[in-house]
């Protein structure tokens, strides 16, 4: 493989792992703190990119849009949290399918509002263009995405590490037995934490429409490599998801150049070691 190429498909692993990080954060602090295996996590992610497109075409522009359309998703994950999977808590099979259910219900209102044609985001103007790095140009917008999910991952650190509510949202994901015994309502947690997860899976879906577009079926194959990143970094761990998501951004895009027929092998065969080597994840805590 020629330098232009491994340059090539680093730059585009670093951008995939950045819209990943941003999307498996929220996903793993939900599993971290509610024990949720929240299958409509990829459904957020395609739905903030559906949104954006729609008041894109309103007139709005590109970073209004990715804020208003995170704020939207994020206020329909509460709706979630506090009317569905509120009243399961502990049934984790009942969980899975009403979280799966509920993907398959928003994929089909995509269907149906947005139709299946793929729809493109334009790249914001001011992101337009090419960076020459290494004396190899690449476009500017995904070396600004990789700078945006180091940003969002040093703000979530300054959130749960230097704040009071950070305090609480650790203290409920490592005891939440003890956390409501000292006064923490972490069924209010539990409902913000979802919101944050949401909104910051819906931003990720708009940031990524100038690359990936949003198209029916966005959300399954997000959802994976999502799931790949919480087993892999640790449910809970905010420096696991960062580590892990540029890992499966390499693994995915390097796997898929090298080795095409075994793309799927080279990015799931480190999850399954790391499940039987290390089951909480290469960053995450022992259980008990």
């Amino acid at each position: 493989m020629d330098m232009s190429l491994t340059l090539v498909l680093a730059v585009n692993s670093l951008t995939l792992g950045g819209l990943l990080f941003l999307l498996s954060a929220g996903f793993s602090l939900i599993f971290g703190l509610m024990k949720i295996p929240n299958l409509t996590h990829g459904s957020f992610f395609m739905l903030g990119g559906y949104v954006a497109a729609s008041l894109i075409g309103w007139g709005v522009d590109f970073w209004s849009a990715a804020l208003l359309s995170g704020l939207l998703v994020a206020a329909f994950g509460g709706i979630v949290e506090r009317l569905i999977l509120r009243r399961l808590a502990g049934a984790e099979l009942a969980q899975v399918l009403v979280t799966l259910g509920l993907s398959f219900m928003v994929a089909d209102v995509c269907l149906t509002v947005w139709t299946g044609d793929p729809i493109r985001i334009d790249t914001p103007s001011a992101l337009r263009g090419a960076t020459s790095v290494l004396g190899v140009a690449f476009p500017a917008y995904r070396l600004a995405i990789s700078v945006i999910a180091v940003l969002f991952a040093a703000a979530l650190w300054a959130l749960l590490d230097q704040t009071r509510l950070g305090a609480m949202i650790r203290a409920g994901v490592d005891d939440p037995a003890m956390a409501r015994v000292v006064g923490i309502r972490v069924s209010r947690l539990f409902t913000l934490v979802f919101c944050l997860g949401a909104w910051l899976a819906g931003f990720a879906g708009v940031i990524g429409g100038p690359i990936l577009s949003v198209y029916p079926g966005l959300d399954q194959e997000m959802l994976p490599l999502a799931l790949v990143v919480v087993i892999l970094g640790g449910s809970g761990s905010l420096l696991g998801s960062l580590v892990g998501s540029f890992i499966v951004g390499f693994l995915y895009n390097f796997g898929q150049a090298l080795f095409p027929e075994l793309a799927y092998v080279v990015l799931f065969l480190p999850m399954l070691v790391v499940l039987v080597l290390r089951p909480q994840g290469l960053f995450g805590r022992q259980a008990g």
